[in-house]
């Protein structure tokens, strides 16, 4: 049997499928059709159908409710329709649309609130009225529809939970004001310790930050050093820019390179996914910490491997200054009234989740769509 047929095994109702991808699976290596809303995958009958393979691969992808009630091309007995239960690998989902071309960029946008029991019975997919993680975690959906799914925005009042603890529900969970009370200072001490570093390639951390202080460890600043610092933060701010839409494309629109597997689906849900099917929920718009902090420590120890010390903690400073207004202005984008250049911003950011998600890639700057090719052309009214 097709590997579509065996991957339905660990779920008692098979998988869920989305048609466009039950109509790619039209030969004989894999043959799924549909009947009364079921996904039966028909590749191991194709040699043994009375009538022959032709007219099952003809109507490979599609589905299969006229011809099977159609006398005039084959008639089927009851049996029939009872041996075809064990051909399910599963069940059809929604293909209700939000994202569409047609949508118009308004910075003024208010989505109307998702009716939760019908969205669920509509799309098969997540049940908003209960933890999301373990869904997730636990689904039947194939990967496709996954994706189909989570690119296509909810909106709720309040924020939907992660996790069923309340132990655990509140590390999902971040006010946008963590994330400069936390990043900034760090952006400072770094940017303090490249200075005193310019004059001094000896200082280290730990000097500075020794209880009680030694006056005499502390930075001296001189031109030389607050040049050489403010020349290095420059680069690190521009750093950060190119990170941005680097981390956005390619690590959480990983999209189409998942693997079909509950782990990196449940991995890509936790890092962007949430984002793109809750996209205003007003506690999910900028980074836990923690995942910043996981998320950032390659590329620091990469700096640090690359440049001198004074260097590198003076780019990494840009870049986690840099880090705190992109992500500030994230939650802005989502949900602040902005002058003009930030209001062009927001309407560009919003089409990215409501007209077309495989473009429109810089939150803070347009400029590396441009050089890249993933410009997003906005509808405005």
């Amino acid at each position: 049997m097709s590997k579509s047929a065996t991957s339905s095994a660990s779920h008692p109702r098979g998988r869920v499928y989305s048609l466009a991808e039950v109509s790619r699976h039209t030969t004989r290596s894999s043959t799924l059709v549909t009947y009364a809303g079921k996904v039966y995958d028909l590749t191991a009958f194709l040699p043994d159908h009375p009538g022959g393979d032709d007219i099952i691969l003809e109507y490979g992808g599609r589905d299969i409710g006229q011809v099977m009630s159609d006398e005039t091309q084959h008639v089927h007995s009851k049996a029939a329709y009872e041996m075809m239960e064990e051909f399910r690998v599963g069940e059809l989902g929604g293909g209700e649309k939000i994202v569409s071309e047609d949508w118009v960029a308004d910075e003024n946008f208010h989505p109307d609130e998702t009716d939760l029991l019908s969205d669920f019975n509509t799309n098969k997919f997540i049940d908003l009225s209960k933890p999301l993680l373990m869904q997730v975690w636990t689904a039947p959906w194939t990967k496709e529809y996954y994706l189909s799914q989570v690119h296509e925005p909810r909106h709720l009042k309040e924020s939907a939970r992660m996790f069923g603890s309340d132990l655990l529900e509140p590390f999902t969970r971040t006010q946008w004001y963590v994330v400069p009370l936390v990043w900034w200072p760090i952006a400072a001490f770094l940017g303090a310790l490249s200075v005193g570093q310019f004059n001094d390639p000896s200082l280290s951390a730990k000097q500075l930050l020794q209880f009680p202080p030694n006056l005499s460890v502390l930075p001296t600043a001189t031109v030389f050093s607050l040049s050489s610092w403010f020349t290095c933060f420059a680069v690190g701010v521009v750093i950060w820019t190119i990170l941005e839409y680097l981390l956005h494309r390619f690590l959480f629109h990983l999209d189409y390179y998942l693997p079909d597997a509950p782990w990196a689906i449940t991995l890509h849900f936790l890092l962007h996914g949430v984002h793109h099917y809750l996209p205003m929920d007003r506690l999910r718009l900028v980074m836990p910490p923690l995942l910043f902090f996981v998320l950032q420590t390659p590329f620091t120890r990469l700096a640090h491997l690359l440049f001198p010390k004074a260097i590198a903690n003076g780019i990494i400073s840009g870049s986690f200054a840099m880090y705190v207004m992109y992500d500030m202005g994230h939650y802005a984008l989502h949900h602040t009234k902005l002058p003009a250049y930030l209001a062009e911003m927001k309407r560009y950011h919003l089409a990215h989740h409501y007209k077309n998600f495989e473009l429109g890639f810089g939150v803070t700057s347009k400029v590396w769509d441009y050089v890249f090719g993933t410009m997003l052309v906005t509808n405005t009214k």
